[in-house]
């Protein structure tokens, strides 16, 4: 019985029977499968034994044979099979040398590139065995093999500048999660770089599957870590810096990508940037503080319109949540960079934001309201060099309602309405300065003629009684309207110091100045004081008001910008307000209240008017104004102190000294000098260095020689002959504050002025109505005097009687008004007699009086 061998199968059987899905494997050229040697004639092979044969076994053997070769080196096990693998895996099993750390064989590198380059379609297996050698590699954690294997997806990403870049995209950045997830920080630090180069990258054609949130979520980890060591956890921080910027740069100009301005990623970035930017300093390059400023400008400026609020709300949530508001200067810091960074077009969106979350904490304690008043201040000022939006009336409209808010605050004692959270007086005011430096602030950025509107708006919103709505709460009362008053006033003047106008009338229209002026014949002396400073500000236009602020009567006028000429638009303000600011000048004088601010403030102004209103009826009238100063500092009528007359006797010197120094005929400067040396000499405290020092000596009671004061007579002789001989008549009469006509049109009437108009009459001034009339001429004045106020009432008593009219009883009112009444009806009775009186006949006697007009019977009349 012969034994007969098994029959194998042939190759062309063999690769027949490969599983589906596996290729046969293609050999090198010039290679060809050997065939079995042929048997000797005569020999024949024995009968194969029937043995159980199946597909599945010869699947399973060559399955594996092929993952025993797909795993070996030329050099081991089953080496003579290595030439049966895919070109490009011995291509890329090239690359790795035997020793990881003589790095990547560059001269394999080079062939697997240009391999890739003439063959497209390999790439996405050539990335994927690059990323699974990785895996293994990382696995067995051998680094310096993953570090090989990574450098060389970065040269193929480099290299592949082709529509088929997005196939090896995929296997990249899946090899870069696996490396974000490991636990070593140099992995972390190496995916981040490599994902760097890689955003760098432009690519031809747009991905639309592709994602990057794992980036996003892990360098904002990065962001926030935490190491032991402080070098490697700035080492990591910069990391996930430049991540986010990598994420950023990649994102943000592909509309087909992740939207990165989405709230989920702004409120990952964003505080992961500002935690380093508070975190650390600017100690170099390499500074975490200098990688977040530059990758949060990078951030901004790559903003478009409706992605502002989204990267600034997290700003703000991130201040408040870390109580940052309160320390100020990281606060304005980040907001400087924001406002810097983003397009300047925009720049009122951020304004918006911070208005809005300054009303959203209006119940917050003052310092943090303050900060984000200081912050606002900033940022306002930037945008308002940049574009003005619509915000302007905006800033100053919260602004305002802040300062109601903080007055109510301060007076109450609390800062909300259940009463429980103290504020002090102390932490209110300095919100208060805060406010009014915003409000100046950014004001002074505007253009010239916003500013005029800037300073209307403000005046239209100053309380005051009987004319304008009061603007404090019910709660506030009288007091919470003076404070909100003089806050105003600062704010007024903030804006007033730099504002810049060749045009009077532009800056001091009759709107703005008669509200103005009226606030000079309030009691307070804080806000008589913040007017005379808000006046002197706009009508000093050569700025020599700091020149001016100190009353000396050995002051230099060489030291002064002078001006040449007075202008036609100069002259018209003078004709139209000039008499109004002399009254009001006149009668701040009166007020007992007044301190040594005041004069000096006085001074000024009058200074101020000489120097920029220079000419020849100008400087009448400010002649005649000064000595009815020093009239009123004489009379024994006025209630004035020992203080106040000779405040007002040095204002008038200092004044006279100035103006004699103005190109004014020399005889006027003589005069001058010589009172003023015989002041010296006998009365120091009519003069400025002594009546307007810290320590003033005063006498007890005051006694002027009248060598001692300025004589009109002669300072009206020596402007005669000179270029002010036309006006020097007119100091021959004394100056008696009066209203014009202009005053009584432009009034702004409250009902109690319109009835004080009527009833403020003084009895004493009124004949009797039973006594016999006079015989004297009917004129226009006598018309005028006996049915209208004749301008000799003091403006005090006009104001009581305002305030009665507001706070009295109807029925009192009532019973007053009925008593004028009649007084009312004697007079107009005075005026029907004067009228009806008969011409005196030629002989001189007078004719028979005869019945008046008006009491004349008539009988009825009938029609037929």
């Amino acid at each position: 019985m012969t034994a007969t061998l098994p029959r194998f199968p042939t190759m062309p059987a063999l690769l027949s029977s490969l599983p589906r899905g596996i290729n046969p494997p293609s050999l090198p050229r010039g290679i060809t499968m050997p065939s079995l040697p042929s048997m000797p004639r005569g020999v024949s092979l024995p009968r194969a034994i029937a043995m159980p044969t199946t597909s599945q076994a010869h699947r399973k053997l060559l399955r594996d044979c092929c993952s025993v070769l797909d795993h070996q080196t030329p050099g081991g096990l089953c080496g003579c099979c290595w030439a049966l693998r895919p070109r490009y895996k011995r291509l890329v099993d090239n690359i790795f040398p035997e020793d990881p750390e003589d790095g990547l064989v560059k001269a394999n590198m080079e062939k697997l590139t240009f391999f890739a380059l003439s063959a497209p379609e390999k790439l996405d297996r050539i990335a994927a065995y690059l990323s699974e050698r990785l895996t293994r590699e990382l696995n067995r954690h051998r680094y310096g093999y993953v570090c090989i294997a990574l450098e060389a997806l970065e040269q193929l990403l480099l290299a592949c500048h082709c529509q088929s870049i997005n196939l090896l995209v995929e296997s990249f950045l899946s090899t870069l999660r696996l490396l974000l997830e490991a636990d070593r920080p140099q992995l972390h630090i190496l995916a981040t770089n490599s994902f760097v180069k890689f955003a760098n990258i432009e690519e031809d054609t747009p991905s639309y599957h592709r994602s990057y949130d794992f980036f996003v979520s892990r360098f904002s980890e990065m962001c926030h870590s935490d190491h032991e060591d402080t070098d490697v956890q700035n080492k990591i921080r910069v990391s996930g810096i430049r991540g986010l910027q990598g994420v950023v740069r990649k994102t943000v100009d592909d509309e087909l990508q992740v939207n990165i301005w989405e709230p989920r990623h702004m409120e990952q970035i964003v505080p992961a940037l500002l935690v380093n930017l508070q975190e650390h300093t600017h100690t170099s390059s390499e500074s975490p503080a200098e990688q977040t400023e530059v990758c949060f400008r990078e951030l901004l400026g790559r903003a478009a319109y409706g992605h502002i609020n989204n990267a600034i709300r997290p700003v703000l949530m991130h201040l408040d949540t870390h109580g940052l508001w309160e320390g100020r200067s990281f606060a304005v810091q980040c907001f400087q960079i924001i406002m810097y960074s983003i397009q300047s077009q925009h720049s009122h969106l951020v304004i918006q934001q911070l208005l809005g979350h300054l009303d959203a904490n209006s119940r917050s304690p003052a310092s943090v309201r303050a900060g984000i008043v200081e912050v606002l201040s900033g940022a306002a000022v930037i945008e308002a060099t940049g574009s003005v939006g619509p915000t302007v009336l905006e800033v100053f409209n919260t602004l305002l309602r802040q300062l109601r808010q903080s007055v109510d605050y301060e007076l109450t004692g609390y800062y909300d309405n259940a009463g429980k959270l103290k504020t002090s007086s102390t932490e209110e005011k300095t919100l208060q300065d805060a406010v009014i430096k915003t409000i100046g602030s950014f004001a002074n950025r505007l253009p010239v003629y916003q500013r005029s509107e800037v300073m209307l708006f403000i005046m239209g919103k100053i309380p005051v009684p009987g004319i304008y709505p009061a603007l404090g709460s019910p709660n506030g009362g009288f007091e919470g309207s003076r404070m909100i008053q003089v806050m105003l006033l600062k704010s007024l003047l903030q804006v007033s110091e730099r504002y810049e106008s060749s045009n009077l009338l532009t800056a001091l229209p009759s709107s703005f100045l008669e509200p103005l002026l009226s606030f000079t014949l309030m009691e307070d002396p804080d806000i008589r004081l913040l007017v005379l400073s808000i006046l002197t500000s706009l009508i000093d236009r050569h700025r020599n008001a700091t020149r001016l602020n100190t009353p000396s009567v050995e002051f230099d006028v060489s030291v002064l910008e002078l001006k040449d000429r007075c202008s036609r638009q100069d002259s018209l303000f003078t004709r139209k307000h000039a008499q109004r600011l002399y009254r009001h000048v006149y009668l701040a004088c009166r007020e007992e209240s007044s301190g040594r601010s005041h004069y000096q403030a006085l001074f000024t102004l009058l200074a101020v008017l000489s120097v920029e209103l220079a000419n020849e009826e100008v400087v009448v009238d400010l002649i005649r104004l000064v000595l009815a100063l020093q009239e009123l500092a004489l009379s024994n009528q006025e209630c004035l102190s020992v203080f106040n007359r000779c405040g007002v006797h040095a204002v008038c010197a200092a004044f006279f000294n100035l103006l004699s120094q103005l190109n004014l005929p020399p005889p006027l400067h003589l005069h001058v000098t010589q009172v003023i040396e015989r002041r010296q000499k006998d009365a120091p405290h009519l003069l400025p260095e002594d009546a307007l020092s810290d320590k003033p000596r005063l006498p007890g009671q005051l006694k002027v020689e009248e060598v001692l004061l300025f004589v009109p007579s002669k300072i009206c002789e020596a402007l005669t002959g000179s270029s002010y001989s036309a006006h020097a008549e007119r100091l021959n009469t004394a100056y008696t504050p009066q209203l014009t006509d202009e005053d009584c049109l432009a009034r702004r009437k409250s009902m109690g002025d319109i009835v004080s108009l009527q009833i403020d009459m003084d009895p004493q001034l009124c004949p009797d109505a039973q006594q016999k009339p006079h015989t004297e001429q009917i004129t226009f004045q006598t018309l005028k005097n006996a049915i209208e106020d004749r301008g000799s009432v003091e403006e005090r008593r006009r104001m009581e009687v305002v305030e009665r009219f507001q706070t009295a009883p109807f029925e009192e009112i009532a019973a007053q008004c009925g008593a004028r009444s009649l007084l009312l009806q004697s007079k107009l009775d005075q005026v029907f007699d004067l009228i009806i009186r008969p011409p005196p006949s030629p002989s001189g006697h007078s004719s028979p009086r005869s019945t008046p007009l008006y009491e004349m019977k008539f009988p009825d009349l009938c029609v037929y």
